[in-house]
């Protein structure tokens, strides 16, 4: 198995556990930031989805497209995002990232 290729489009998924009675707060949150986020010319859309919760917080999942990793990685280390970081991290109890290339997509009938 490989990872993402030069060039190949990223989505990037985000593994996010939320302190227990602020998920009102982090979805309010992650969508202000995420409109942001949506201006950069190398992303290509987000996804916030709730799954459960494990050991007392919420556990969501951010799923971000990018153009290819290198726009990724230069958002990703940028100063604006370190803001995004700073202001999510009160909210956040744990997490993961990892970064996938899109192999296929389906779109689903409209």
């Amino acid at each position: 198995m490989s990872g993402p290729r030069t060039g190949e489009p990223v989505r990037v998924v985000l593994r996010m556990e939320i302190v227990s009675g602020r998920e009102r707060e982090f979805e309010e949150l992650w969508l202000e930031i995420a409109r942001t986020i949506g201006r950069s010319p190398a992303n290509r859309g987000q996804v916030l989805a709730r799954a459960g919760a494990v050991d007392g917080a919420s556990v969501y999942y951010v799923y971000t497209d990018w153009t290819d990793e290198a726009s990724f990685r230069a958002f990703e280390t940028s100063r604006d995002h370190e803001d995004n970081r700073r202001r999510l991290g009160p909210l956040r109890a744990g997490g993961d990232m990892t970064v996938t290339a899109v192999v296929h997509t389906l779109e689903g009938p409209a």
